[in-house]
């Protein structure tokens, strides 16, 4: 199961308290991007470094999640933490290229909000995506991104919907292949990416994709944490 939280600490995502080799269950749900899309391979494998349990991510032409709700009103300083490592780039990858959108690493925070207020354009997407991928599609939607060249820090605009926008967390080839960590304080960069206050954080998650390059790529995760006024 997953791990209780600790005081001052909303929600803990520890893949660390399974088991190796076990199913990813206790709130973990596979959330597929499109109906048509192949699923990414997510599996729990024993770290030979740490010698902890990880999230290994597999996606071979391929793009899906894996989403935990948590349901938590922000607060000042709330931050998120986690770790990951990457065997290599996606070398034809460009998250501001409709054709090119992949990454083999990506946080995933979705939002809620009143969709009456937005256009046109983000209504459309919205019902398009539902019956793409069978569900309904949040509010909005925040990633953290390795991406091959984008700086550090740019807000790239996913190029189908102003509601979906991504964090360059990492950029270009210098530290593939080692664990790397980092912790973001959750509403600066909402309102960094979006310009407006965020709502209730409904869910986390992570997302290895590769189906508009056509590539295959693999990947690491780590513990994901939400700790509340930065402690």
């Amino acid at each position: 199961m997953v791990a209780p939280a600790l005081p001052g600490d909303q929600p803990s995502l520890a893949f660390s308290t399974y088991a190796a080799g076990s199913l990813l269950i206790g709130g973990w749900i596979d959330t597929r991007l499109g109906l048509a899309k192949t699923p990414t391979e997510y599996r729990l494998r024993q770290d030979p470094d740490s010698g902890k349990t990880v999230l290994f991510a597999r996606a071979a032409r391929a793009a899906s999640g894996m989403m935990h709700p948590v349901k938590v009103r922000l607060v000042k300083n709330h931050q998120i933490t986690w770790r990951w490592k990457i065997s290599g780039l996606i070398d034809t990858a460009d998250n501001t290229s409709r054709q090119h959108e992949d990454s083999p690493v990506r946080i995933v925070l979705t939002f809620a909000g009143d969709r009456s207020d937005l256009g046109f354009r983000d209504q459309l997407f919205f019902e398009q995506a539902k019956l793409l991928t069978g569900h309904e599609v949040p509010y909005a939607t925040l990633m953290y991104i390795w991406e091959n060249r984008q700086p550090v820090g740019t807000v790239i605009q996913n190029p189908h919907t102003g509601r979906v926008r991504m964090i360059v967390a990492e950029s270009g080839p210098r530290r593939v292949g080692e664990w790397l960590e980092y912790t973001r304080d959750i509403r600066a960069d909402y309102l960094k990416a979006f310009g407006e206050e965020p709502g209730q954080l409904e869910a986390v998650g992570v997302l290895t994709d590769s189906d508009n390059t056509g590539a295959t790529t693999e990947a690491y995760y780590g513990n994901i944490r939400l700790i509340a006024d930065g402690r």
